[in-house]
């Protein structure tokens, strides 16, 4: 029989759950959490998404979307404007102060990568996050 860290789906599950509580923890302060960052992070790279669009790219319930998005409404991180296309849709988009909290947390959440990484050298570590980058892509096409 197999022990459990045979199982690679079971190891990256644990390292997920890990990665969240050390990624939560240094967000602490802000009283934000790592899906709120997430949401953050996509919206720098983007000029602002859909609630649903953003459901779908995040893997979020809808209704979770909606409740970030007012939390980082309300701490003016984010807000949502009249979609060009639909003016009865609304757009996220990210502010400057969310900006300038992202570029705060880059340091954070280097710690947290270093943390969890620290068994790998750097070209372990960048061929890990090319092979997790394959898999995550793959998943959402």
């Amino acid at each position: 029989m197999r022990g459990l860290h045979a199982d690679t789906g079971y190891l990256l599950y644990r390292l997920g759950l890990r990665s969240g509580q050390l990624f939560n923890t240094s967000l602490q302060e802000s009283g934000l959490r790592l899906r709120h960052y997430a949401l953050l992070r996509f919206l720098a790279g983007s000029e602002g998404a859909l609630q649903r669009e953003l459901s779908a790219r995040l893997g979020y319930d809808p209704s979770a979307i909606v409740g970030l998005v007012d939390d980082l409404e309300r701490l003016g991180l984010v807000e949502r404007r009249p979609s060009p296309g639909d003016r009865r849709s609304r757009v996220v988009v990210l502010t400057a102060p969310g900006r300038t909290f992202l570029q705060g947390s880059e340091t954070a959440g280097q710690r947290v990568t270093d943390e969890l990484l620290a068994p790998l050298d750097s070209a372990e570590r960048e061929t890990l996050h090319t092979l997790l980058r394959r898999v995550a892509e793959a998943g959402l096409a």
